[in-house]
């Protein structure tokens, strides 16, 4: 089975790609085959009509809370709603995200779904410093327009199985809190942690967690350590929550309890209460 990672960004450039790591997943052990730069929008459209079978893990919040969803009015179905972020499109969907939360107290302008509580992930509705908002508006109506299968949101091509991923969580459960993103490509302090993530991602840590074998090529694993903004490492360990959803049986259906309207995230640590 062919397993993809994709670290997202919501605009794509040669400057900052979608990087993709492609991956093949054959028992317990998943080998990095190859890496894959998106430059524009246009290709990550071509890229998800591309014929499976695949399974890919997205980098980006699929879905937003329920008690947003409720609070706006939208359409209370998951292809309803991302229809309808799809068709307003990215600068009327930071209006109308601004707008809902002006008149509300702080610590009540920002909703989190059950998944980014049990991750530690940032409320979806979040626009800057991390604009997942932004991504979510990008990359979910993209989704839906593609017709892939969206495990316990959105009924597709069973080929094509998009699942929502977030390193993030990985990461902390591997090598705790420390930072190993950085802009800066003098960092010492955060190269080494990614070269200890990627060698608890693909050891005996990874393997416990994820009950994969996790194959790096040298070439691309030095890549990976040698990248300051981790888009290369962050692209595998989505294939790895990937990989890890299908091998537990996760890609049909989602797990049960999953919210229909807010989804979930490919990850140990964020499957719902059954």
């Amino acid at each position: 089975m062919e397993i993809r990672g994709i670290d997202f960004t919501a605009a794509p450039a040669r400057r900052k790609p979608i990087t993709a790591a492609i991956c093949h997943l054959e028992g317990a052990r998943l080998r990095l085959r190859r890496l894959e730069r998106i430059e524009t929008l246009a290709g990550f459209e071509s890229f998800l009509a591309q014929p499976g079978p695949w399974v890919a893990g997205f980098d980006f919040p699929f879905g937003q809370s329920r008690r947003l969803i409720d609070g706006l009015g939208w359409p209370r179905d998951w292809a309803g709603y991302v229809g309808k972020v799809g068709a307003m499109g990215l600068p009327a969907l930071v209006e109308t995200f601004e707008a809902y939360k002006a008149p509300r107290p702080p610590g009540d302008r920002q909703h989190f779904r059950a998944a980014d509580r049990a991750t530690g992930a940032a409320s979806p509705q979040t626009l800057h410093y991390t604009p997942v908002a932004r991504m979510f508006a990008q990359g979910a109506p993209r989704l839906l327009a593609a017709g892939v299968h969206v495990p316990g949101l959105c009924a597709g091509d069973p080929a094509r199985v998009a699942l929502e991923a977030y390193p993030g969580v990985a990461a902390r459960a591997l090598i705790g809190r420390r930072p190993y993103k950085s802009d800066q490509r003098a960092d010492p302090a955060r190269a080494a942690a990614r070269a200890d993530l990627i060698a608890a991602l693909s050891g005996a840590a990874g393997r416990a967690r994820f009950g994969l074998d996790l194959v790096l090529p040298g070439d691309l694993a030095a890549e990976m350590a040698a990248d300051p903004r981790a888009d290369l490492l962050d692209a595998v360990i989505c294939a790895v929550q990937a990989a890890w959803a299908l091998r537990a049986g996760l890609t049909a259906a989602g797990p049960s309890g999953v919210d229909p309207l807010e989804g979930w995230i490919a990850d140990p640590a964020a499957l719902p209460p059954s």
